[in-house]
């Protein structure tokens, strides 16, 4: 097999084959989206839905929104940590996507509600907290309510005009809500 000289696709060539149909598929594939999702399409979801990354709980989540009324009409935003995450853990860039994430949920999708899930046995407040918070169920679900509340009250701020709900996950599957507390008696 004859060799091109400087094509990307050639073995003694710096990038593999791989990389170079990988470089096409997206010029392939872009002409399709476009004639199938219309760039003026107009729709709504009723909630942008925050939690953590971890996936013990998607399905636990995504029955709970169900039982809402909110099958497929959220917009779905993961971060380690959940509400932990909006304290800028494990970097500010984690808050900032988050508020982008709002804003674009918000002016393109017109939601009513942000929800907002953490979970028990939280890595990320493991690591950020302590390592053996998931250990005393009184003193986890007291930071993390503390965190949720942080969460409401900033987007409360920055929002007044959504509704908020804050949850606590559980293990076994049960959700709890977590009532917002008076912003001045946060410390």
């Amino acid at each position: 097999m004859q060799q091109i000289s400087g094509c990307a696709c050639s073995q003694d060539h710096q990038f593999p084959r791989r990389y170079f149909l990988r470089s096409l598929l997206p010029a392939i594939v872009a002409p399709f989206l476009l004639k199938t999702l219309p760039a003026t399409a107009e729709h709504q979801a009723k909630a942008l839905v925050l939690s953590c990354i971890d996936f013990r709980f998607l399905e636990t989540e995504r029955y709970f929104l169900s039982l809402q009324h909110l099958s497929n009409q959220y917009d779905w935003t993961a971060l380690a940590g959940a509400s932990l995450a909006l304290s800028g853990f494990p970097h500010t860039a984690e808050a900032e996507a988050f508020w982008d994430q709002l804003e674009l949920s918000h002016n393109l999708h017109h939601i009513t509600k942000v929800i907002v899930l953490d979970h028990q046995d939280c890595g990320a407040y493991a690591s950020k907290i302590d390592p053996e918070l998931s250990n005393d169920r009184e003193r986890e679900q007291q930071v993390h309510a503390d965190y949720l509340n942080r969460a409401y009250w900033e987007i409360r701020k920055r929002y007044p005009d959504l509704n908020i709900e804050l949850y606590f996950v559980t293990l076994n599957a049960e959700v709890q809500s977590v009532m917002p507390t008076v912003e001045s008696s946060l410390s």
